[in-house]
C-alpha cells in the first residue's frame, strides 16, 4: 500500500488561489493528500501542489471547469487513481463580480450561475455517486456558510429545492440592489 493510499483524501474546488488555497494548504496541514482544482489558473495550482509535496504532503493539480458535467467527472476519475478514494470534497469555485444590477450583462449572469449553481451542483452529484460507497467517512463543505457541514446521503430530492432557493435569493438581492 502506497503512502497516499493511508491518506485521507480532499478535493478542493477553485483551489489555486484565495481562499482555496489556504483550504488546501490546511487540509495538507492536516494529513490529506488534497487535489487542487483550477479552470485557468495552472502555475498558480502546480505552485500549490509543489509546495505541498516540498513539505512532505501528496498533492496533484486538476484541471477541470466545474460548470462542466464531463469536467467534473474526469477530476474524480484522475483523483481516485492518482491519490485514491476520496473521502471530502470542499466546494470553493465561485465568481464574485460587483456591479449595478442594470449594468450586468447576459454572459456575466451565465458565467456566475453556471461555476456558481451549476459547478455545485456538478460536483455535489459526482461525490454523491462516488462518495456514498463510504458515507460513514465522507464529507461535503461548502465555502461562504456559517454551518457548511454535511454528510454525502442518498437522495431522492430532485434539483428543484437549489433553484427555488437561487430564485428566492435573486429576487431578495435584486429587491435590495433597486431600493437604494
Amino acid at each position: 500500500m502506497s503512502q497516499t493510499d493511508k491518506k485521507r483524501v480532499a478535493i478542493v474546488t477553485g483551489a489555486s488561489r484565495g481562499i482555496g488555497t489556504a483550504i488546501a494548504l490546511r487540509l495538507a496541514k492536516d494529513g490529506f493528500a488534497v487535489a487542487i482544482n483550477y479552470a485557468s489558473s495552472a502555475k498558480e495550482a502546480d505552485a500549490l501542489a509543489d509546495e505541498v509535496r516540498a513539505a512532505g504532503g501528496a498533492a496533484i493539480a486538476v484541471k477541470a471547469d466545474v460548470a462542466i458535467a464531463e469536467d467534473v467527472r474526469g477530476m474524480f476519475a484522475k483523483v481516485e487513481a492518482e491519490l485514491g478514494r476520496i473521502d471530502v470534497l470542499f466546494n470553493n469555485a465561485g465568481v464574485l463580480n460587483t456591479m449595478p444590477l442594470a449594468d450586468t450583462s447576459d454572459a456575466l449572469y451565465e458565467q456566475t450561475m453556471n461555476i456558481n449553481l451549476r459547478g455545485t451542483f456538478n460536483t455535489l452529484r459526482e461525490a454523491a455517486a462516488r462518495m456514498n460507497e463510504t458515507a460513514d467517512a465522507s464529507s461535503i463543505f461548502r465555502a461562504r456558510h456559517r454551518h457548511s457541514r454535511c454528510r454525502v446521503m442518498p437522495s431522492t430530492r430532485r434539483p428543484r429545492r437549489p433553484s427555488k432557493r437561487s430564485r428566492t435569493s435573486s429576487r431578495r438581492n435584486c429587491a435590495v440592489a433597486t431600493s437604494r
